[in-house]
């Protein structure tokens, strides 16, 4: 029987009466309850209570009910709890003998004044309303408050170019957390975007409806020395795990540039390092537990369910919220990084051999000037001599730099000249310095990208270090980016369409006079086999080159930022009209923009993506999975439109 059918039919026998009987235990008559209720009752309100009695359905002895006459739902019984005092032993403490007495001393209600008798009668109706409402689902809403703030907040990303507004941004701390959230989401139809530590360009885990910030949910849990794998939570950070690992003489594969990022975010949006027979972050998976709406809290492997595992590594944040990731790892090492400067000549000369040869590998092109800053990191064997390291002159180095800088004081009569800041500031800040003076004018920008070529010839070297302190690197300040992924042949067989690539594109930054700052970033992988992965190939040996344009955002000018988006959207826009379809280029999922997207370019948007992924696939997944639309937004909508019409109607 429901609660509500139960209260119904106590609720009927207010004229109940506590009376006083012959050998003073108290009798609660209720004349309108039936057997049912008293059922529930002694199912329920009783459970606490020792049954030595079979017969009594967990009343215990000197309590009678009807439960052992035949029920008759058509047919009201007069029944009684009788509190018995010849088995008092089996009683706990509430059902002492000074409670009977007390009890017993009672007057009966109905002889009671009405307004004590309607108090009682209110207080009756009081406490059984604040049962039935914590003993219902309302309840567990409320409890969401401790986890949920629903002041309108304002999240920003970390380059500060999306923010969101969520009128609910949950803060889980445990599984159990994490599930009443998706629950409440599903039940609400509430959109609840996981978001990591917001570093995605593109705001991926941004709504201004909800969102899941899993930063507190960062717990190691297991280290498994033997199969070298570690499972740890989603909002676990990239150092967290590699600190987690020192002590057991492991580490990661690989790494991207900022290890400031959560686990769960660096493999929904395929986050990736650099070497050529290393694949995506998403491909060293090995399971992993997603909270979904209609499937509660599924575990997902390679043997568990194949198809679903490999879509939802990377998912976008729309197949269910990544709870705990399970990661193959490496023996911890020491790489030794070479750093030297080469030209578009040599490049082509000695791309294929250098891609072969080095464990990881990363150009650092410089646009209006002939120099390509070449990064080759490779283990360092064992009784192998260190080389020498390089010199840690860093005023000295960034000199180039500093010397645009006090000629534009000089000439605009701003700032102030000589090192006041030259020896504590890295290079990337001094380049947004100088960038903030004219960041729009190519004459400005072709000058500060000669002095950071300057700088790489005066820094070129070696460096010994850990594997993730070598391949972690500085990207510079706040900026807008757009990085696309493209087949390069294979490992063994390098097609030099990465390269091809590099040529067009400088050729392009040339022919449009387009302001664009230094450094283009081309980084390697091998492929995986995630089915939504810019990389994804079901052969190992499969080549793809990452290739990311910036424009950095040097000043908190409104107007200004305004003026560099423009630019940069510009930029990117010629970009894609030029390079993407001959090059099969892709952009990686958390630097894809709509900003401003009108009809026709979303549908060609989502004509591409239909080209290189299995987007019916996703689509029918995330149906299956999130029928009602929680994990989505703006993003999501606009390129997977189908999703949202189908949860809409």
């Amino acid at each position: 029987m429901r609660r509500s059918e139960l209260f119904k039919h106590v609720f009927a026998g207010y004229r109940a009466r506590l009376a006083s009987s012959g050998t003073g235990a108290g009798i609660l008559r209720t004349e309108s309850t039936s057997c049912a209720a008293q059922d529930v009752l002694g199912g329920q309100l009783y459970r606490f209570l020792p049954s030595s009695n079979p017969g009594t359905l967990g009343f215990p002895r000197g309590i009678s009910s009807c439960a052992t006459a035949k029920p008759d739902s058509s047919k009201r019984l007069i029944s009684a709890v009788r509190l018995g005092t010849a088995h008092s032993s089996n009683l706990p403490p509430l059902f002492g003998n000074s409670w009977r007495r007390s009890v017993a001393s009672l007057p009966p209600v109905g002889s009671l004044p009405n307004p004590i008798r309607y108090s009682l009668y209110g207080l009756l109706l009081l406490t059984c309303a604040v049962g039935t409402y914590y003993g219902t689902p309302w309840s567990r809403t409320q409890e969401d408050e401790s986890i949920t703030t629903k002041e309108e907040e304002t999240v920003t990303n970390w380059s500060n170019t999306h923010e969101a507004h969520p009128r609910y941004y949950h803060h889980p701390e445990t599984l159990y957390d994490l599930e009443r959230i998706v629950k409440l989401g599903h039940v609400t139809t509430r959109t609840i975007r996981p978001t990591g530590s917001g570093l995605s360009p593109n705001g991926l885990g941004f709504s201004n409806e909800g969102m899941v910030n899993m930063a507190l949910m960062d717990k190691v849990l297991v280290v498994d020395t033997t199969k070298k794998q570690i499972t740890v939570q989603a909002g676990a950070r990239i150092d967290q795990v590699v600190e987690a690992l020192k002590p057991h003489g492991l580490t990661l594969e690989n790494y991207a540039s900022i290890k400031e990022q959560q686990v769960g975010g660096f493999i929904q949006v395929g986050a990736h390092g650099t070497g050529a027979a290393i694949p995506p972050g998403d491909e060293r998976v090995v399971k992993m537990k997603v909270v979904t709406p209609t499937r509660g809290t599924i575990e997902l492997s390679e043997e568990s369910d194949p198809e679903l595992f490999h879509l939802a590594r990377c998912g976008l944040g729309t197949l269910g919220i990544v709870a705990e990731v399970t990661l193959q790892c490496v023996p911890a090492h020491k790489l030794v990084e070479q750093t030297l400067v080469s030209n578009m000549k040599e490049v082509r000369k000695n791309h294929k051999k250098w891609l072969q040869q080095n464990r990881h590998l990363r150009y650092m092109w410089i646009p209006y000037t002939d120099v390509v800053v070449v990064i080759q990191s490779n283990p360092l064997l064992e009784g192998q001599e260190p080389p020498t390291e390089k010199e840690k002159d860093d005023a000295g180095k960034i000199k180039s730099m500093m010397d645009v800088y006090n000629d534009m004081v000089r000439k605009r009569g701003k700032g102030s000249t000589g090192t006041v800041y030259q020896e504590a500031m890295t290079f990337p800040a001094m380049r947004d310095r100088v960038l903030a003076f004219a960041p729009l004018d190519p004459e400005h920008v072709k000058r500060v990208n000669k002095a950071e070529a300057t700088y790489w010839r005066r820094n070129t070297g070696y460096r010994v270090g850990w594997s993730h302190e070598i391949l972690s690197f500085d990207c510079g300040g706040q900026q807008w980016v757009s990085e696309v992924c493209f087949p390069a042949g294979t490992v063994d067989e390098p097609d030099m369409s990465d390269i091809k690539f590099m040529e067009e594109l400088l050729e392009l930054i040339r022919k449009r006079n387009i302001p664009a700052p230094g450094p283009i970033e081309q980084r390697w992988t091998s492929s995986s086999r995630s089915s939504m992965s810019p990389a994804s190939d079901p052969s190992p040996d499969r080549l793809f080159s990452w290739v990311g344009i910036i424009m950095y955002l040097p000043t908190e000018d409104p107007a200004q930022r305004q003026a560099i988006t423009e630019s940069f959207f510009d930029y990117r826009g010629a970009v894609q009209k030029n390079l993407w379809d001959p090059y099969g280029a892709y952009e990686h999922w958390a630097k894809v923009e709509v900003r401003d997207i009108n009809k026709e370019e979303a549908e060609w948007s989502r004509e591409r993506l239909k080209k290189r992924f299995p987007v019916d696939s996703f689509v029918k997944a995330q149906i299956e999975i999130d029928p009602r639309g929680i994990f989505t937004n703006e993003l999501i909508e606009t390129l997977f439109p189908k999703y949202r019409h189908v949860q809409t109607q």
